[in-house]
């Protein structure tokens, strides 16, 4: 059994969340936001869902320099050693690699739970349940450990992984056969009639020995900006020498730098109302729908002949909408957005097109 000392947590808070301005903002993303209208903001229902699984003091928060005043208005009481602040944005290989040795140099023996910070998580129980589990297989093998979910729908958004042989001792625990990065829509079908394709939740789970073997194999040359400064954590050095680490660091991913070409990558398969809410779209499926298929975080809205949308209006604001099918609508007080829901990867575009041409309303 782990000893709840032993075990950390990773929260990823550096996104900027465009896909869905506007209400998430350059200077004020989604992971900062109370998106669900729970009054909790995403970050707040992560941080305390973690809590319950490690010491509060063993959670670590990366994220960038321009959000510290965030982070520290809404988790109060957070240690400096507890904030790893990113001097620019690399990706999440170079974040878990600067938390990894920040652990590593408190415990080597940790082990590391890697969670976004803007991820849905309607179960809690069942989920904290699969963390434990999937921890306590890490504690005992040099293992990288992902959780998948079992795919509702044929979702392109999503990258997926195909289960191989089963773990025998751990039940719904299997080797990692292939991962696909976002398929097309053809493709999503077939896996989800196959049975074999789990989501990938980007979820992590494993030793601090075995991630840092990982990093040492797969991505070296991030490894060693990271490895090098375990004398200089903790220390006033510590943000001239970060700066310069990732001014010479790449830029990718954990799952393209490691999970895709490692070996011992294993995957949990659960289910536990997850979502990624990377979209619009996903936080519709997730919402309360009226009897036309529409769903609203709004105190006033009248609908007329309008269906199987999206609405986010603000509370003080009456908005009265007539005719609209499949369309997303949110209002802020600066900026209105009208898209189709099934055009909803183009907001990225938008928000390019607007920090382009009017940088104050991106």
């Amino acid at each position: 059994m782990i000893e709840r000392k032993n075990l950390y947590c990773i929260i990823m808070a550096g996104g900027i969340g465009s896909r869905f301005w506007p209400l998430s903002r350059v200077d004020k993303p989604k992971q900062f936001i109370d998106i669900l209208g729970t009054g909790k903001t995403l970050l707040q229902q992560t941080f305390d869902r973690m809590s319950r699984v490690c010491p509060r003091e063993n959670i670590l928060i990366v994220t960038s320099s321009a959000y510290r005043s965030l982070v520290n208005e809404q988790i109060p009481n957070l240690s400096p050693s507890q904030l790893l602040l990113e001097p620019l944005r690399r990706n999440t290989a170079p974040c878990i690699a600067y938390a990894t040795y920040k652990i590593k140099q408190q415990n080597p023996n940790a082990i590391a739970i890697v969670a976004p910070s803007d991820h849905l998580i309607l179960n809690e129980d069942i989920f904290l349940n699969t963390i434990l589990k999937a921890a306590e297989f890490a504690s005992n093998s040099n293992s990288l450990i992902t959780l998948g979910i079992r795919p509702s729908r044929p979702e392109t958004g999503y990258g997926y992984i195909q289960v191989g042989k089963p773990v025998k001792e751990v039940t719904s625990l299997f080797k990692v056969k292939t991962f696909t990065e976002k398929p097309n829509l053809e493709l999503a079908q077939k896996f989800l009639e196959s049975g074999e394709f789990y989501w990938n939740s980007g979820l992590f789970i494993w030793s601090i020995a075995s991630i840092s073997a990982a990093f040492e194999s797969h991505l070296p040359e991030v490894n060693s900006l990271f490895r090098e400064l375990l004398p200089i954590y903790g220390t006033e050095k510590e943000t001239e020498a970060i700066a310069t680490a990732y001014s010479e660091c790449r830029n990718i991913s954990i799952d393209y730098g490691v999970m895709e070409k490692a070996d011992n990558v294993y995957v949990f398969c659960s289910e536990f109302g997850w979502s990624d809410l990377g979209t619009w779209g996903s936080l519709y499926t997730h919402l309360p729908h009226d009897p036309n298929g529409n769903a609203a975080i709004a105190q006033q809205l009248m609908l007329y002949q309008t269906s199987n949308s999206i609405f986010n209006i603000p509370k003080t604001k009456l908005a009265v909408i007539q005719g609209l099918n499949d369309y997303i609508v949110v209002d802020t007080k600066d900026v209105l957005l009208i898209c189709k829901k099934q055009d909803e990867q183009q907001i990225r575009n938008f928000v390019n097109d607007v920090l382009m041409n009017k940088k104050d309303f991106a």
